[in-house]
């Protein structure tokens, strides 16, 4: 997977980014204004940026953000795909638990 060595930007820096961006000037676009922003900021692309305002408009409900999963809904969903994988793993040590119990209950007695 390309781009796996992620850096951590601190939350007030995006949080600023995400905001200098959507109070742009009424004649800059979206794009423009985000390639000025990154390199401004120190962030490593306008990639990553655009992704923030993707994200902070999801999180807001906004337009743009329709189809978005907001921050708290993809934590809730994390959070519950963790559980049915635990789930999952406990059903399988049960099911041969069983397994094992049932073969010696039909075992001859001698």
């Amino acid at each position: 997977m390309a781009g796996t060595g992620t850096k951590r930007y601190p939350a007030e820096l995006k949080e600023r980014a995400v905001r200098m961006v959507t109070e742009r000037p009424s004649d800059e676009s979206e794009w423009p204004a985000i390639q000025r922003v990154a390199p401004l900021l120190g962030i490593g692309s306008a990639e990553t940026l655009r992704k923030w305002v993707r994200q902070a408009e999801a999180d807001a409900g906004a337009a743009g953000g329709v189809g978005g999963v907001g921050t708290a809904e993809s934590e809730e969903l994390r959070r519950l795909r963790r559980e049915v994988a635990e789930l999952k793993r406990a059903n399988s040590i049960l099911k041969a638990a069983s397994a094992f119990f049932a073969a010696e209950l039909d075992r001859p007695r001698g």
